[in-house]
């Protein structure tokens, strides 16, 4: 290396990292600037893909526990630590939740699947333990501190994996039978599964591309928020995932109109409309 290049913190030179001009065109592919500090870290999540093929090949020993760790170094609010996870590799069992999940095929080809819980059980045990009351947990806030705890923690193991080499892809339909998922997994009350995860190495021969988002100027606000940008933006970013699309081999919709159907009717979120009845079917008050 000679002195006038740069390393990253982990000694690595910068000159080996993906480009971020690469990346970022790839991200936003609206003429963005990309620049900026970059390192390593900012090269793994830039390069973030969702991945639905992968090889049969199981992650190497003690994989798992390091993406564990990693999800226990996100933050978490006020220590409560309120989310747990289940790792489910068993084929039947992945094959049911599947099933359950739309069914999604990845979910039963992943050799790891995991299905990431809002967890208030621990503290209920907690209490029970000390033979007290905890009145607050009966309330809204509790559950979504839940939900941002497990969704911090997901997203901290999913740059860990993607560090690693793997793969992997949210699967939101674990909310699209609540209770089911839940007997599946011996769920005790008051712990839902929030999303699942499907985790591997990447099939070469299915390659994916990075899907194009939205502008910054349609995310990002100065002081106050703004909505002034918004609408030429969604134009803009409309010709941009169909091009993104036609690339992938997808069928060409609009982004515009893919979001709003997505949320059109109560039958359009798959089941999740009844997510209220099911939560208190599975020891949630929400008060």
């Amino acid at each position: 290396m000679t002195p006038s290049e740069s390393t990253t913190s982990l000694g690595i030179s910068e000159a080996a990292l993906p480009d971020p001009d690469r990346l970022i065109t790839a991200r936003y592919r609206d003429g963005a600037a990309a620049a900026g500090p970059w390192n390593e870290v900012l090269a793994t999540i830039m390069s973030h893909r969702s991945v639905r093929a992968f090889l049969p090949t199981a992650p190497p020993p003690g994989t798992l526990e390091r993406l564990v760790a990693a999800a226990q170094s996100a933050s978490t609010s006020s220590n409560l630590q309120t989310w747990s996870v289940v790792a489910v590799e068993d084929a039947g069992r992945k094959a049911r939740l599947a099933a359950l999940g739309a069914g999604q095929k990845h979910i039963a080809q992943c050799p790891l699947y995991l299905v990431w819980l809002v967890d208030l059980a621990r503290l209920h045990r907690v209490a029970e333990e000390r033979q007290m009351t905890l009145q607050g947990l009966d309330y809204l806030e509790p559950f979504i501190v839940g939900v941002v705890d497990a969704a911090l923690a997901a997203q901290n193991a999913a740059v860990a994996l993607e560090s690693m080499g793997l793969g992997f892809v949210y699967i939101g339909a674990m909310r699209n039978h609540p209770e089911e998922v839940a007997a599946e997994l011996g769920l005790p009350p008051h712990v839902m599964a929030l999303f699942g995860m499907c985790v591997g190495y990447p099939d070469p021969i299915v390659p994916t591309g990075i899907k194009p988002r939205l502008p910054q100027s349609a995310v990002l606000h100065h002081e106050q928020y703004s909505a002034a940008a918004q609408s030429a933006a969604f134009t803009d970013y409309d010709l941009r995932i169909r091009k993104f699309q036609r690339e992938q081999a997808m069928t060409e919709t609009d982004w515009t109109q893919q979001a709003t159907n997505r949320v059109k009717t109560a039958a359009s979120l798959h089941g999740r409309d009844r997510m209220c009845e099911a939560l208190r079917n599975l020891g949630f008050a929400l008060r």
